[in-house]
């Protein structure tokens, strides 16, 4: 069975305590819910969590915020939560004015203190475990007050004056010296700072004293701050994911249910019409054989499309697997379809292919996208097929599922 991870403890580390703190409030104006959005199949609030979970150096992980939503993500991926006041909690509010209200509240409720203290941020998407420990290590380790993430950046940087006349900000624009012959700049990634708390305390600040630089790759600096960035890191998410790249597939112990979209998932997207204005699709076999194979093995079946075709119904019926089709929103159907069946959401994997299927990959613990499926979708999903929709994905998806207990049974 799959079991969340457990909140780190006080004896789960000895040494010095060092507390990472991830601001995560409710509000927000470029992304609604931007923190709960999904990127690779998990919550940004997850995301960081998991990254800091998994830094050696880091004793404690705590959210801070005012939102019961972003709150229950953060203990399921095994944080502390810290309610955020809501003086604290409005668009003026400051990352250090959260940092420091959590530093007080984790260390007046573990009667400990802090050592170190990191502010670790959920826009940064693909901050790794290794990113979290070289803040970490900088100054619990080296000895430096502050240290942050950096990426190696070599730009030529412009600015306008008040006369709107464009000057050279690093550089004399009359002077174009090659990449070699220019010193090393960074830019700052906005992903992870870690500062000794006694100092952050006093200072008010996370620049204090002296600061070191964590150099990281330049290819994950990522700051989700409006829709476009959002698409980006979903679009991103199947190339840097950690997890994409071991491969980590759903199995049985992970699965009670498999809730599968319609056009573009079991069909290859395409309409066939005749004369009379009926339209024809074209499914495969084979995923006919995979979902006979999950309802042997026990698991719930759904099909569950926006289209009202009645061919969707016909292939249920020959699928004998349930369908609600013509439904405009699909996640209210999914979670009613949820409750109904006492299934919990996070054990249930969705398969989809358009941006329609998002709000349903989001409520899901596996959500799965097809070969061909739109880079948005590729990139909210967990786990995406090797073949596209319509060519025996679905019988891709229960092979994952069932593996070498995959049954051969009649194919539909």
């Amino acid at each position: 069975m799959n079991s969340q991870p457990e909140p780190q403890t006080d004896a789960a580390r000895p040494g010095r305590r060092v507390l990472a703190v991830i601001p995560a409030r409710g509000g927000s104006k470029g992304v609604p819910a931007k923190n709960l959005a999904a990127v690779g199949g998990a919550p940004l609030v997850a995301r960081a969590t998991r990254a800091c979970r998994g830094a050696g150096l880091v004793t404690h992980v705590v959210v801070s915020t005012d939102d019961p939503a972003i709150a229950a993500a953060a203990r399921g991926a095994g944080a502390e939560v810290v309610l955020r006041p809501a003086d604290i909690a409005g668009d003026t509010a400051t990352s250090e004015a959260a940092v420091l209200h959590a530093l007080d509240a984790h260390e007046a409720t573990h009667g400990a203190v802090v050592d170190a203290v990191l502010l670790v941020q959920c826009t940064s998407p693909f901050l790794t475990s290794e990113d979290v420990d070289g803040v970490a290590a900088a100054v619990v380790e080296d000895g430096a007050d502050t240290a942050h993430t950096v990426a190696p950046f070599h730009g030529f940087v412009w600015r306008e004056d008040a006369g709107n006349a464009a000057v050279g900000v690093n550089h004399d624009k009359s002077f174009r010296p090659r990449r070699q012959d220019r010193p090393q700049d960074f830019l700052e990634t906005g992903a992870a700072y870690a500062m000794d708390a006694a100092g952050f305390r006093k200072a008010g600040h996370r620049f204090f004293g002296r600061t070191a630089l964590v150099v990281t790759d330049p290819a994950r600096v990522l700051e989700i701050d409006d829709p476009h960035d959002l698409a980006r890191a979903r679009a991103l998410a199947p190339l840097l994911d950690p997890r994409a790249a071991t491969g980590a597939l759903p199995t049985r112990d992970d699965i009670d249910a498999v809730v599968i979209d319609f056009d573009g998932t079991q069909t290859d997207d395409r309409v066939l019409i005749d004369s009379e204005g009926r339209e024809l699709v074209a499914v495969h076999r084979g995923d006919g054989l995979g979902i006979a194979a999950l309802r042997k093995a026990g698991l719930k079946l759904l099909i569950l499309s926006t289209e009202e075709n009645a061919v969707v119904a016909a292939r249920a019926r020959k699928l004998r697997i349930p369908v609600l089709h013509g439904v405009d929103r699909k996640d209210l159907a999914l979670k009613q379809w949820c409750e109904e069946q006492g299934v919990a959401p996070e054990r249930v994997l969705y398969a989809g292919n358009d941006v329609n299927d998002l709000s349903c990959l989001a409520l899901v613990g596996w959500p799965v996208a097809v070969a061909n499926a739109h880079d948005t979708v590729r990139g909210a999903a967990r786990a995406v097929t090797t073949v596209p929709g319509g060519e025996g994905a679905i019988r891709e998806i229960a092979a994952w599922i069932l593996g070498p207990s995959l049954t051969l049974v009649p194919t539909p």
